[in-house]
C-alpha cells in the first residue's frame, strides 16, 4: 500500500522516526542501520513496508530495498515476526546476514539481541533454500571455529557484531593462524 516515503525527518526517537511529507507525518520503524544515516531536518527516502493488524497499522522503513526485500523475507519463516526481523537488520548487514543463513553461521544468527538458538536454527532451516542461489561474500561470516572465537571475543569487548565482522574481514585468510594471531590482528584493525 505504501511502498516508499519521501520527506524530511522530524523526529528521531529510535527504533521510530517521524517523516513529514506534505504536512505528514509517519512514524515509521526502522532498523538502527537505517537510523544511524537519518538527521532531523534533513530529506530521506525510505522503502516501507505496512503491517495491518486488527488493532494497528504499522510502517516499517529501510534505506535500501536490498533491506527491505530481506525483511519482507524473514517475515515469511514461521514464528518470525517484524521485532525479530527489525532486530537482524539492525545488528546485520543484508549481505551479512544473507552469508550467516546460507553458510548455517547459527552462532552468528544467535548473537543477535532477542535471537536465541533455536529461532536462529528456525531461520537458517527455512531460509537456506531460499537465499542460496545469491552470491554470499565468503568473509561476511566466520568461516571456522577460530573465527566464531575471535567475533566472540570482540563482541564480549564491546564492539557489536558488525564491527567485529569487519574486524575478521581485515585479517588475512590463512588456515594456520591461531586465535590469538586473528584476535590481535582484529584488534589492530580498530587502532
Amino acid at each position: 500500500m505504501i511502498a516508499r516515503l519521501n520527506g524530511v525527518v522530524l523526529d528521531v526517537k529510535p527504533p521510530a522516526v517521524i517523516v513529514d511529507v506534505s504536512g505528514v507525518g509517519f512514524r515509521v520503524l526502522c532498523p538502527q542501520r537505517t537510523i544511524s544515516q537519518l538527521a532531523q531536518g534533513k530529506p530521506c527516502t525510505l522503502h516501507t513496508h505496512l503491517i495491518v493488524r486488527e488493532d494497528e497499522l504499522t510502517l516499517y522503513g529501510f534505506g535500501t530495498e536490498e533491506e527491505l526485500s530481506m525483511f519482507v523475507t524473514l517475515l515469511g519463516v514461521p514464528g518470525v515476526g517484524a521485532r525479530t526481523a527489525l532486530a537482524l537488520l539492525s545488528t546485520l548487514s543484508p549481505a551479512d546476514l544473507r552469508a550467516a543463513i546460507v553458510h548455517r553461521q547459527i552462532e552468528t544468527l544467535a548473537r543477535v539481541p532477542g535471537i536465541g538458538k533455536k529461532t536462529a536454527e528456525k531461520i537458517a532451516f527455512a531460509l537456506k533454500d531460499k537465499l542460496g542461489g545469491w552470491e554470499a561474500a565468503p568473509e561476511a561470516a566466520p568461516s571456522s571455529s577460530v573465527d566464531a572465537e575471535v567475533i566472540a571475543a570482540l563482541t564480549a569487548l564491546g564492539y557489536s557484531l558488525a564491527e567485529a565482522q569487519r574486524a575478521l574481514a581485515s585479517v588475512p585468510r590463512d588456515p594456520a593462524m591461531d586465535f590469538e594471531e586473528k584476535l590481535r590482528r582484529a584488534l589492530a584493525y580498530f587502532a
